[in-house]
């Protein structure tokens, strides 16, 4: 994050890539953040949708599914209206966005290659030898 000036001498905060963030804090409509008991249950109601979409994707982790997407989808849910998710959210991208640049290193890339290859080739290795001695048999069927 970088900060920037503007014309009226106040801070604004930019991310990597020099765009204005958005600011903190809930984005509800006017009308009802005007009225505290309307806001208050807009909130509760935010909270409750973005926590069933949440535990949605926490089940669809080891069930097939997209469950991270799911997650982070109930947290841009929650980061409609909290403060807290919002600095989550900036906090995660901001850490994809590094991971990314590094992996798209050729250095980087090119360890990653070289120790992919040997392990494939420790893997062929090790199958080779299971089947030289084993033949096709299953682990649980070689008798001793």
């Amino acid at each position: 994050m970088n900060t920037g000036s503007d014309e009226l001498g106040e801070v604004a905060m930019t991310d990597d890539e020099g765009k204005p963030e958005q600011p903190l804090g809930s984005r509800a409509p006017e009308f009802i953040k005007a009225r505290r008991a309307l806001h208050v249950s807009w909130q509760v109601g935010v909270f409750v949708v973005g926590l069933a979409v949440v535990v949605a994707g926490v089940i669809m982790l080891p069930l097939p599914g997209p469950g991270w997407l799911v997650i982070f989808g109930g947290m841009a849910i929650w980061a409609t209206e909290f403060v807290w998710a919002q600095l989550v959210l900036r906090w995660t991208k901001r850490k994809v966005t590094e991971a990314t640049q590094r992996a798209l290193d050729p250095a980087v890339r090119r360890r990653n290659i070289i120790l992919t290859s040997v392990g494939l080739v420790i893997v062929a290795a090790l199958c080779a030898v299971y089947l030289w001695k084993f033949g096709f048999e299953m682990p649980w069927n070689i008798k001793q």
